[in-house]
């Protein structure tokens, strides 16, 4: 059985940054889509980023550039690194396992971020 565990979540003033990370157990990592979504509250779960298995990165329409996903193979972790952290980030963050590609997904159980002074 897949899980998808997240970590890195906090509390960070406006401008910080924060690496979020999705470590993945009982599943193909290095042939999996990873993703990682948000949401806030009472708002749609978003799109952040997803990577392919073999390395391709898409970021979501809210992207400027301060967010950045990477993978370790051999850690079967995903990363999200994000940078000038602003209110508006404040959200879950959930990371989304999906091997094949073409299937539904398993979900992390999310973290959260939150952007304050």
């Amino acid at each position: 059985q897949v899980q998808v565990v997240e970590s890195g979540g906090g509390l960070v003033q406006p401008g910080g940054s924060l690496r979020l990370a999705c470590t993945v157990s009982g599943g193909r990592f290095s042939h999996a889509v990873m993703g990682w979504h948000r949401q806030a509250e009472g708002k749609q779960r978003e799109l952040v980023a997803v990577i392919s298995a073999t390395g391709n990165i898409v970021y979501g329409d809210h992207d400027n550039g301060r967010f950045t996903i990477s993978k370790d193979n051999a850690k079967n972790t995903v990363y999200l690194e994000m940078n000038s952290l602003q209110p508006e980030d404040t959200a879950v963050y959930y990371c989304l396992y999906r091997f094949p590609a073409s299937s539904p997904g398993t979900w992390g159980q999310g973290t959260q971020v939150t952007v304050s002074s």
